[in-house]
């Protein structure tokens, strides 16, 4: 067993940056959630990322993209985003998607809010449940990395 993982909530994950979510965790955490699209939806080869305003939001997308692109799905990468915009983009998109927030808590906490495509919400049991497991029992490698590609959807939200 390894570091037990206390982000994990009912319907996100979440926690005080870099205490209790860090960079290293987050890439775990972008690598389970890709394990967990491509379980769920394996036609799926991309997943959209955004983020919100928080100080640590670019530092921890970053690293959930890469733990994305470490299971070889490419990452379309939003930006700086609202939820709502993150939801229209998987809807619109018929994406996966994951937005960097931490909704109404203060500034020292992130987390991440998921969804399948078609803006399917991801909670405790539609999949985070697993995705706690692959970041505790270890996540399988050896896939080819996938891209990133930026993109703006505002126009279109």
């Amino acid at each position: 067993m390894r570091r037990p993982v206390t982000v994990f909530k009912a319907y996100d994950i979440r926690g005080v940056f870099p205490d209790e979510l860090d960079a290293p965790l987050t890439r775990e955490l972008g690598a389970a959630f890709a394990v967990l699209v491509l379980e769920k939806e394996p036609e799926t080869t991309q997943v959209v990322v955004g983020r919100d305003m928080r100080p640590s939001g670019p530092v921890l997308a970053r690293a959930f993209s890469d733990g994305i692109r470490a299971q070889g799905l490419d990452v379309l990468d939003i930006g700086l985003a609202s939820t709502d915009l993150v939801y229209f983009a998987s809807g619109h998109l018929n994406l996966p998607a994951a937005v960097l927030t931490a909704s109404h808590n203060p500034t020292r906490y992130n987390g991440i809010k998921l969804c399948l495509a078609g803006a399917r919400p991801v909670g405790r049991d539609t999949g985070l449940e697993r995705m706690a497991e692959l970041v505790d029992s270890g996540l399988p490698t050896g896939a080819a990395e996938g891209k990133s590609e930026a993109t703006d959807l505002l126009g279109a939200f």
